[in-house]
């Protein structure tokens, strides 16, 4: 089983998605989804004293500008185990430069956790936490001389667009195709 491609279609959908964890909320490993096998791997142990300020993982099905499935960062009151999956909605997105590449990082909160699970906009959560993310991603290449940039956060529905895109770039480029139809019936489910 590969955990980016064998999750069903009806799991991933631009407001709702099941999501999957690499890097637990305050580690400084950085796992990195093994696309041949669909096992972790770790990448790096982070150069900077810096640690991930979320639960990091990815969006099965979708394929982002960078090649990679879209990168998601789920908000928890817990960490959360890596190849764990959570039934995460969206709440908004920060879009970050690294290398000249776009490289969208989605804001999520689970389903099923009490404190999180009522947020529906980045705009209701305190706004240190989109800060903290914010420079996280701004600084935890420093050390290895390589420079990134992040927007500030933006709000649910750009998250719901970035995600709708990422699924039919997926569609196209494993399947070879994402038809019309397919298309208007996943805006329409996510309210764009």
């Amino acid at each position: 089983m590969n955990i980016w491609h064998d999750i069903e279609a009806s799991k991933v959908k631009p407001n709702a998605f099941v999501a999957i964890v690499e890097i637990p909320y305050g580690s400084k490993n950085k796992y990195e989804l093994d696309k041949k096998t669909g096992l972790l791997r770790l990448d790096r142990v982070l150069f900077t004293s810096t640690h991930y300020p979320a639960n990091y993982g990815f969006i099965p099905l979708t394929y982002a500008n960078d090649g990679d499935p879209l990168d998601v960062l789920i908000l928890s009151q817990v960490k959360l185990h890596p190849m764990i999956m959570v039934d995460c909605h969206p709440i908004g997105v920060i879009r970050m430069i690294d290398q000249d590449e776009v490289d969208d990082k989605i804001i999520a909160v689970p389903d099923h956790d009490p404190n999180y699970s009522q947020y529906r906009d980045i705009s209701e959560v305190p706004s240190h936490v989109a800060s903290e993310i914010i420079h996280f991603f701004e600084v935890y290449k420093n050390l290895e001389h390589k420079s990134t940039t992040t927007s500030e956060a933006m709000g649910v529905d750009v998250a719901k667009q970035i995600i709708l895109e990422s699924i039919e770039r997926y569609q196209v480029h494993f399947r070879g195709k994402c038809s019309e139809a397919e298309k208007a019936e996943m805006k329409k489910q996510a309210g764009l």
